[in-house]
């Protein structure tokens, strides 16, 4: 549940992460310039301070875990707030092409699913190990076993996640690649599909056999080729359509 926002008053607010203490700290700032590790955007002219703005006051000194609430609770409408590794991440709304690709992704997945328990989701978010603290992380897409999603939480326990899959932007892309597999390998889930939309002709990464902080096994795809989904899948998607 996302924190009350506090009230206090000024303009702006300028986060600035103190990574030896795990905090971040909250300071007036004259003219705020988002850091690349707090706030992200596909469109240089959005504005990037709407959830700053939105917030009412400063706090000295801002658990990571309830600033990510507060954040939670500014974020406009369809952006995505996300905890990895310790550091809060915002991003706006995926774009056409990105929603293109998971319709399709959807459309194919549901009639070869080999377990009529399993379903797909989209807009979950999942709990996942971290370095120093869970973090929380929204994917892509998602296909788990029917009754391991809660409908009364927000995130939810990974344990029953067979596939995680993220479709990249400018403002994700560095998540998706590294951190992302960090947390989604400790959480034991056993394929992270990696649609990466920021590589030059487009490429597609099927990570699996987690084990520790890492995938012991790694397979690289063109878009246009069919791509095997390993076990506990096993069945293909066909991506000339991404």
């Amino acid at each position: 549940m996302a924190l009350p926002v506090p009230e206090y008053e000024y303009d702006y607010e300028q986060y600035e992460y103190d990574h030896e203490r795990n905090r971040r700290r909250a300071r007036l700032v004259d003219e705020p310039e988002p850091g690349p590790e707090l706030y992200h955007a596909e469109d240089d002219d959005s504005d990037h301070w709407v959830p700053l703005r939105a917030l009412s006051g400063t706090v000295p000194c801002l658990d990571v875990g309830k600033a990510f609430d507060v954040f939670n609770a500014v974020a406009p409408e369809g952006w995505r707030v996300e905890l990895i590794e310790g550091d809060i991440h915002v991003t706006p709304p995926p774009n056409g092409e990105n929603e293109t690709i998971l319709s399709e992704m959807n459309r194919q997945v549901i009639p070869k699913l080999p377990d009529n328990r399993l379903l797909t989701y989209t807009g979950i978010g999942l709990n996942l190990p971290g370095a120093s603290r869970t973090g929380h992380v929204e994917p892509d897409f998602v296909i788990a076993l029917r009754g391991s999603i809660a409908p009364e939480a927000y995130y939810h326990d990974p344990s029953g996640v067979l596939l995680v899959c993220e479709v990249t932007s400018r403002s994700t892309a560095a998540n998706d690649r590294a951190k992302k597999i960090l947390g989604y390998a400790r959480a034991g889930i056993p394929v992270y599909l990696l649609i990466d939309r920021q590589v030059e002709g487009g490429a597609i990464f099927v990570y699996s056999k987690p084990e520790g902080d890492s995938y012991t096994r790694q397979e690289k795809y063109t878009s246009s080729q069919t791509v095997p989904l390993p076990d506990p899948l096993g069945f293909e998607i066909d991506t000339s359509g991404f």
